[in-house]
């Protein structure tokens, strides 16, 4: 049905459809103004406010534009029903979701939601397929081919975002998967893609679509499980780019403008965001995103490095308050344990007696980029004392105590010493260099990316065992 004028204006009548066209480019350039705020910690409670109100106006643009076409229709009462029950389902789940995720479980969260976008962006494809629409020959094969893509962008995208979601909540080993000829499957789905969409665009037949839908899925799965547990923050800021690709496809198929805005907007914003990871961890970005990383080498488990030495609380304190400077590098395990309250309070503590207290911030601590950074701003640690890798490093060597609370792989001295690492050449955090160095861990065993650390044996490196927050809140009663 088309959409009636809606006001007339000296120029000519405004449609519904022009008006929501412009309530989209609002919408736009408040998600734009959004990641801008994003990008800084002093403006990222701005960006989410941005980032809401972007949504809101898309939202209700949406609304009143279905309105506007169903309004006196019979579609009218089915379409707002359907709308509002998916709206009220979303939102729900949406909520109770937010309120009861830890930020230990964020990434795996995250790789979840880029999933159902992926499934979206399937559905939307196979709606193009099975409700082709009437235009001119030329045009058809352009439907055809955004039918074809869409589809393929977001299988890949729902099952690797599933994998993803399965190695991050430890559901699945976080070990990479070393099928024989790995590469050669990767590129001969490729080219099969490529020969099945030119296929499609002159023969649509169901069972062409069926067959580049499984290819696909298998394709995502096979991506995701072929990458290393030390590379899987890269791989959910890939995952977000392609959600935001698969968004931008079906907002072709739907003719809907702000769908490509946004999805253009996250999926360039996503590959950037991985490009910079992965030259901060010395790695190829095309080698991450096939799988590349942690199958061409394998690690020395049974190399001898001698006894760790362990420390107590008491003698820690101890340490603490005769230092003059102190890093405190966070990772993971401070996540888990939910130790980042008390060690924001041990800082302070630190400071207060006159100590050069700062923290360390690898760029892939944690599970997903900005973890450490996120968790720190929550315990209200001070942005001007929360350096990055780069900014701390040169440092170290002339640090007095450097506290390694839940990090493993991040500061493993194998990347920059052992060639024959799963990590060698990763730029990590030169703990080691440093006068003192406590490690915080439950255990002696090896990280996420499976890597044995020489750092626990190291003659000035003593082991503080147990649960992180225990730990730092035994310290803070030595004190």
């Amino acid at each position: 049905m088309r959409s009636s004028p809606v006001f007339d204006t000296a120029s000519g009548p405004l449609t519904a459809d022009s008006i929501a066209g412009a309530a989209y480019i609002v919408a736009g350039l408040l998600f734009i103004l959004s990641l801008a705020g994003l990008s800084q910690h002093e403006r990222a409670r701005g960006g989410v406010i941005y980032g809401i109100s972007g949504m809101i106006v898309a939202l209700a643009a949406t609304i009143w534009l279905t309105l506007q076409k169903t309004w006196g229709g019979d579609q009218m009462l089915t379409g707002l029903i359907f709308l509002l029950v998916a709206v009220l389902i979303g939102g729900a789940i949406g909520l109770w979701r937010a309120r009861v995720v830890e930020m230990t479980g964020m990434p795996e969260l995250i790789a979840l939601l880029h999933s159902f976008v992926g499934l979206a962006a399937v559905l939307v494809g196979w709606n193009g397929h099975l409700e082709e629409p009437h235009l001119h020959e030329d045009l058809l094969a352009i439907h055809h081919a955004e039918v074809f893509i869409g589809v393929f962008i977001g299988a890949v995208t729902f099952t690797g975002s599933i994998v993803a979601f399965l190695k991050l909540s430890a559901r699945m080993k976080s070990a990479p998967l070393t099928l024989p000829g790995k590469n050669a499957i990767n590129l001969g789905a490729l080219v099969g893609f490529v020969v099945l969409t030119v296929w499609y665009v002159n023969d649509t037949q169901l069972w062409l679509l069926i067959v580049v839908t499984l290819l696909a899925l298998g394709l995502g799965w096979h991506l995701v499980a072929s990458i290393g547990g030390g590379d899987m923050p890269v791989v959910v800021s890939m995952l977000n780019s392609y959600s935001g690709w698969a968004a931008a496809a079906a907002g072709f198929l739907l003719n809907n403008d702000l769908l490509i805005i946004t999805g253009a907007l996250v999926g360039s914003s996503g590959a950037y965001l991985s490009y910079i990871m992965c030259k901060a961890m010395n790695r190829s970005f095309i080698s991450v995103i096939a799988g590349g990383f942690g199958i061409t080498a394998s690690a020395k488990k049974d190399a001898d490095y001698g006894e760790h030495r362990e420390i107590t609380a008491q003698e820690t304190a101890e340490l603490l308050v005769s230092a003059s400077t102190v890093v405190i590098t966070p990772g993971y395990g401070m996540a888990v344990a939910q130790a980042q309250y008390p060690v924001a309070e041990l800082a302070h503590k630190l400071r207060e007696r006159g100590v050069n207290v700062r923290f360390g911030i690898h760029p892939v601590a944690g599970r997903l980029p900005g973890h450490m950074n996120v968790l720190l701003a929550e315990a209200k640690v001070p942005y001007d004392i929360v350096l990055e890798m780069d900014e701390i490093n040169d440092d170290l060597g002339d640090t007095s105590v450097v506290l390694v609370i839940g990090a493993n792989d991040t500061v493993n001295p194998a990347a920059a010493e052992d060639p024959g690492s799963p990590i060698a050449g990763m730029p990590v955090l030169k703990v080691w260099e440093a006068e003192n160095v406590v490690v915080f861990k439950r255990s002696m065993a090896s990280g996420y990316a499976g890597v044995q650390n020489p750092l626990f044996y190291r003659e000035n490196s003593q082991m503080l065992f147990g649960d992180a927050k225990q730990r730092v809140e035994d310290i803070l009663r030595a004190f």
